[in-house]
C-alpha cells in the first residue's frame, strides 16, 4: 500500500531570534483545540488550492485557514511558497479578519522572504 503524502509541507515562521509565534500560540490552546486546528491545516495541505469555507485569501501572499471550535473560530494566517508557511494564529473576534493581524502576518512573511533570499 502506498502512503499518501500532503501536497504541501507545513512550516512555522521562525523569527531571527528563533521564536515561532504561530507554534507558541497553537501550544497555548487546549489539546482538543490543537487537534481540531491541526486537522483543518492538514486538510488544506492535502487539498491545496482550495477556497472557502476552509481557506480564504486576505491580502497579497497571506491567506487564512478557519477552524470552528466549540464556542469560537480560530484563524491561522499562512502563505504558500512550495509549502504552507504558518505565520500567525488568533481566535476570531469579529466576522472580518482584523487588519492588525493581517499586517502582522504580512510583516512576518516579508521577514521570512528576506531571510530566504539572503
Amino acid at each position: 500500500m502506498t502512503k499518501k503524502y500532503p501536497k504541501l509541507d507545513a512550516l512555522f515562521y521562525k523569527s531571527a531570534g528563533g521564536a515561532e509565534p504561530a507554534r507558541d500560540w497553537l501550544l497555548s490552546l487546549s489539546k482538543e483545540d490543537r487537534k481540531k486546528i491541526g486537522e483543518t491545516i492538514a486538510y488544506v495541505q492535502f487539498k491545496w488550492p482550495i477556497g472557502k469555507p476552509q481557506a480564504d485569501h486576505l491580502s497579497g501572499p497571506v491567506w487564512e485557514v478557519r477552524t470552528t471550535l466549540k464556542t469560537r473560530i480560530a484563524r491561522v494566517f499562512f502563505s504558500v511558497n512550495g509549502h504552507l508557511l504558518l505565520l500567525h494564529g488568533v481566535i476570531k473576534k469579529a466576522q472580518k479578519a482584523d487588519q492588525k493581524d493581517i499586517n502582522l502576518a504580512l510583516k512576518r512573511y516579508r521577514d521570512w522572504k528576506d531571510y530566504e533570499e539572503n
